[in-house]
């Protein structure tokens, strides 16, 4: 098209005057990925004395958004995205089944009609609060909850509906989801940019792990022994901490009797009442070593089972350690053995779950001084350690006395004594001499410089020197520093002081000698 100036320059997008006033905005952005049909950013500006600027405004933005690449490129819907999703991605089968489980129960009631291209940040934010607010997503109707949606009779499990917020690691799965499949989009071209990161993200909520103790534990641990099958099966539950799906995956030729090493390769997987073997949760094997006694228990485990079956003294190496099979040719359901676990741990008393186990066995490794590293290659976790320290190793009373005393070994002795009321003296008097520790090491260095602590002699243990002076054991650690500041003995990691200088002692003040020839021979 020409004009008296020239070539007149085309007019991108285009505003349609609408009967009822109204202005529609339509501009071109491409052919549809998903339709295959030409593809327009629409929108309608109410009519009034400013529509027309309005108007003016939105083609721009419009066309800016088109230029840039950061417009919606299909009028695809969430639920189209989702289908196209979960058709493309690649993740295990029981994984894919617990995601598609989330969008069917509450992505595609709340948000599956709703076109990727009006997606913003306020719809996402009410999406999620609905979430965080209710899970049967009830927006304040009032209705009666039913136990199962099957034909029942009603009991005390189907009442008035209360609502209850959906867990927050099942909000962060969702965020997962939906984030994957908005990156696939922009990568597929049906997105410019990807709707879904404009959500604010749940926080990580602080793992609370909660293992057994040691007494329930032990506890445990005799109820499941009534029956040698059961009780062999939570034993090695206890001692190894592996997973319930691992367990049931378990074969006698993952079991070297003689190096005591039990190889982790497989695990049982369950959906619904189907079952398959596949790999590790995190598709790595590992080898675990075992204890001498549960060695020998699953040796003789082995013979049992192997009269059972009656076929000869020991089983076949192919056939699973846990069946209901005699010759082992069949798993264990995991489901079956964690609703076996629940039960034995109603009746003692306690709402427990088998996975605690996993819990119980790291959080004691922990407080026995296992570096984390060993303690992660033993669970089969990655990173480090990081997974184990974070979820799985409670608080441990034990070892935070341990370390209150650890730390109070190291300070400086107090120049003050409560009285016997609790209170502070008038007057505060150091007495340097008197701390127990100067006495202990004072003695110490009297026994070294009188020749009863030869050169190369190991010093009395700390928990010997603790009980015979009646101090506790952060004060005689306390003592052998000292000494060990003047050079006197030498000190290794795991091993007991040993004297080094009896030249230097005999230069230093002398003390007394208490009852250390008793306490060396001791």
């Amino acid at each position: 098209m020409t004009s008296a100036n020239g070539p007149r320059k085309r007019i991108r997008g285009e505003i349609i005057k609408l009967p009822s006033g109204s202005l529609r905005v339509k501009v071109y952005a491409g052919i549809d990925p998903v339709t295959k049909k030409r593809y327009y950013l629409d929108e309608v500006v109410s009519a009034g004395p400013k529509a027309a600027g309005q108007a003016e405004k939105l083609r721009t933005k419009f066309l800016n958004q088109v230029d840039e690449k950061r417009s919606s490129r299909t009028s695809a819907t969430v639920d189209q995205l989702m289908d196209r999703y979960f058709e493309l991605v690649k993740i295990e089968e029981t994984t894919r089944t617990g995601y598609e489980s989330l969008v069917r129960i509450h992505v595609r009631p709340l948000l599956g009609g709703s076109k990727l291209s009006r997606l913003d940040g306020e719809i996402l934010d009410s999406f999620y609060k609905q979430l965080r607010t209710c899970r049967a997503h009830c927006q304040g109707r009032k209705f009666v909850q039913h136990r199962t949606e099957r034909a029942h009779e009603c009991d005390d499990r189907c009442g008035p509906h209360k609502c209850k917020p959906l867990a927050g690691s099942s909000i962060r799965k969702i965020q997962a989801i939906l984030s994957g499949a908005g990156q696939r989009a922009v990568r597929w071209g049906w997105l410019g940019v990807n709707p879904f990161d404009l959500a604010e993200s749940v926080p990580v909520s602080r793992p609370e792990p909660k293992p057994p103790t040691s007494e329930q534990a032990a506890a445990i641990a005799n109820a499941a022994w009534q029956d040698v099958d059961w009780g062999m099966l939570v034993w090695l539950a206890l001692m190894t901490g592996i997973r319930r799906g691992e367990l049931c995956a378990l074969k006698w030729d993952r079991l070297d009797v003689g190096k005591g090493v039990l190889t982790i390769r497989s695990s049982i997987a369950q959906e619904g009442r189907r079952t398959w073997e596949k790999d590790t949760k995190t598709h790595q094997q590992r080898r675990i070593t075992l204890d001498a006694d549960t060695v020998a228990l699953l040796r003789a485990y082995r013979q049992r089972c192997a009269e059972r079956a009656g076929i000869g003294s020991e089983m076949p190496a192919s056939a699973r350690i846990f069946s209901l099979s005699p010759d082992g040719s069949t798993w264990l359901k995991p489901d079956s053995v964690s609703q076996r676990y629940a039960r034995m741990c109603e009746r003692l008393g306690w709402d427990m779950n088998i996975h605690q186990l996993r819990h119980y066995t790291a959080t004691e490794l922990i407080a026995a001084g296992v570096d984390v590293r060993t303690v992660a290659g033993r669970l089969g976790h990655g990173g480090g350690g990081s997974t184990t320290l974070k979820v799985y190793s409670a608080w441990v009373a034990e070892a935070d006395q341990r370390a209150a005393g650890t730390l109070a070994g190291r300070m400086p002795e107090l120049p003050v004594a409560l009285s016997a009321d609790g209170e502070f003296p008038a007057a505060v008097v150091p007495d340097d001499d008197a701390a127990p520790y100067r006495r202990i090491a004072a003695d110490l260095r009297g026994a070294i410089v009188s020749g009863i602590l030869a050169p190369g002699s190991q010093l009395p243990t700390v928990a010997a020197l603790a009980e015979r002076y009646g101090v506790s054991f952060g004060t005689a650690q306390r003592a052998i520093a000292q000494l060990r500041a003047a050079s006197l003995v030498t000190v290794s990691r795991g091993k007991r002081a040993v004297v080094a200088n009896a030249e230097a002692a005999a230069d230093a003040k002398p003390a007394k000698v208490i009852g250390l020839r008793a306490v060396r021979e001791k």
